[in-house]
């Protein structure tokens, strides 16, 4: 069956201007992303292939947030140009309506959204494990000339360096300090004062060679004898005094990538199936948790008897359900009788029998104890917390992967009714249409998952909230487009306001000497009776 000529007519118009948008927006976002964490690829001698990748993997993963801006853009955009050349005029005048037109444009946006399930689903798993494997290297990735001036700098390990002032002209740092620690304990530290010095890395990359002028350096004696070292009372100081000295200092200009299976194993770097085994992972752990807390809670701190062991040894307290048994002693013949003998302990009595410190002795008790098991039970809430988060992030990012293909087909449905009610194309208006209603969306989108990560809502009112909010006004805009809406049409506001007006004077008594309009309204007027005419 070959396809109708309006169908190609459609998708070549929509299809090339869809792709540049698409590339706009993702070249956007990308430049978001970079200028977040530029200032961890500063000085970092960071090759070109090892950028290029990172940028490849970011895109990939920015791509959720650039499709749906691009497929309104792109079809606000299409309508509009149609409408403001009077195209979509034509095609209607010739008994084609809205809905046809856009039909072809519809089955392309469901097939675009099978596939940006597929991709959340397969494909962004991986990319994410890849981009943040290599941004967690370049982020531990030691410097290579980039020392701050004015604070200590504690990224090399063992070593803490000030530089006081930086002339980046020549190079050169002034009042610099070097602390360099070997071991746990300060003593041990050896201290390097200068006037001013100059750093480069050395030509294997290994090391950074630092040239120092003008210093002193302070330090103990280091010996074989360690033992005797550490029984002197005082430890024996060496002290230099220089005018040229260098220092070398462990650099290692290579990239050491982060682990893999360190992304893998949190909800970014799963797919759906692995999120559903996961989730079901941290409910059995949770429900076993609970379980034991609230037993352990229970057994241990509200339920917890004390019985007079004098009158009967042989009886002791059940954990799990809080009565009294006998042992298996063989002496026993009636269990039953013997835990009616053993009889609780009168506490209030007791505590009543003691002296007036004895008394403040077993408050004191009494208090530390409460204090430590609410201290306990604390830590494990904050641990239970932890877990519900985690359960909240992967039913989350389940939700997430349908999301993306449902906000595809809402945002084509507000994109093109409206751009076939505003009739402007361009770059002007359907900008500005598209960037507001994406804020809207990413503004509700990020505070629904906020809520949702936090507990407070449920993962799916968080997640699905931005797409509850616009499907109603992307069904509106398709309704009011089909019935040829004057949705942006002022006069039309203008007359719906004299209507109003006239209803009011003829219902309102005191209102009836206002109904005649004065001289301004007669365009308006003219345009109602035209329409009540017609």
């Amino acid at each position: 069956m070959r396809i109708k000529r309006i169908y190609t007519f459609m998708l070549q118009t929509f299809l090339p201007m869809f792709c540049m948008t698409f590339m706009i927006c993702l070249f956007i976002v990308l430049m978001q992303f970079l200028w977040r964490y530029v200032d961890d690829f500063v000085g970092k001698g960071l090759g070109f292939g090892v950028m290029a990748e990172l940028f490849f993997y970011a895109a990939l993963t920015l791509v959720p947030m650039a499709l749906p801006l691009a497929i309104l853009l792109a079809s606000l955009m299409t309508f509009g140009n149609l409408g403001e050349s009077l195209e979509l005029l034509a095609m209607k005048a010739s008994g084609i309506s809205l809905l046809k037109i856009m039909r072809p444009l519809f089955i392309f946006i469901l097939f675009l959204s099978a596939g940006a399930f597929y991709f959340q689903n397969d494909i962004l798993p991986m990319a994410n494990t890849k981009m943040y494997s290599l941004l967690i290297g370049i982020k531990n990735k030691s410097p290579e000339l980039e020392i701050p001036e004015g604070v200590f700098y504690k990224e090399i390990e063992d070593y803490n360096i000030y530089v006081g002032k930086k002339d980046f002209e020549t190079g050169l740092l002034e009042d610099v300090i070097i602390y360099i620690f070997d071991g746990s304990n300060i003593e041990d530290a050896t201290v390097t004062v200068a006037d001013s010095a100059r750093m480069e890395a050395t030509p294997d990359g290994q090391h950074m060679k630092m040239t120092l002028w003008s210093g002193e350096q302070v330090g103990t004696f280091k010996s074989n004898n360690q033992n005797r070292i550490s029984s002197e009372k005082h430890p024996k100081y060496r002290r230099e005094s220089f005018k040229k000295k260098e220092v070398f200092i462990p650099y290692s200009n290579d990239l050491e990538r982060t682990d893999e299976s360190m992304i893998t194993s949190r909800h970014v770097g799963k797919n759906l199936a692995e999120l559903r085994m996961s989730v079901d992972s941290l409910d059995q752990r949770i429900d076993s948790i609970n379980t034991g807390y609230g037993k352990q809670l229970v057994d241990r701190t509200y339920y917890r008897s004390v019985i007079d062991k004098t009158k009967f040894d042989s009886a002791y307290f059940a954990e799990k359900t809080g009565a009294y048994i006998a042992s298996a002693d063989p002496k026993i013949k009636d269990p039953d009788k013997t835990i009616q003998k053993a009889m609780p302990i009168n506490l209030d009595s007791i505590y009543a029998s003691l002296r007036p410190f004895q008394k403040a002795e077993v408050a004191k008790r009494a208090k530390e104890r409460s204090n430590s098991v609410v201290q306990t039970f604390d830590v494990r809430r904050e641990m239970q917390t932890i877990e519900y988060k985690n359960r909240s992030y992967h039913i989350t990012e389940m939700h997430k992967k349908f999301v993306l293909s449902i906000c595809c087909i809402i945002f084509f449905l507000i994109g093109a009714p409206l751009g076939a009610i505003i009739r402007k194309g361009g770059l002007g208006v359907p900008i500005i249409t598209s960037v507001a209603f994406f804020i809207v969306y990413f503004v509700i989108d990020t505070a629904g998952n906020n809520r949702a990560t936090n507990g407070e809502w449920a993962p799916w009112a968080g997640v699905w909230l931005s797409s509850m909010v616009l499907a109603p006004i992307g069904i509106f805009l398709t309704w009011r487009a089909i019935n040829d809406s004057t949705l942006f049409d002022i006069d039309a506001y203008r007359i719906a306001m004299v209507k109003v007006w006239r209803f009011i004077c003829r219902k309102v008594p005191f209102m009836k000497k206002y109904e005649k309009i004065d001289k301004k309204w007669t365009i308006v007027k003219a345009l109602v009776h035209h329409r009540e005419n017609k």
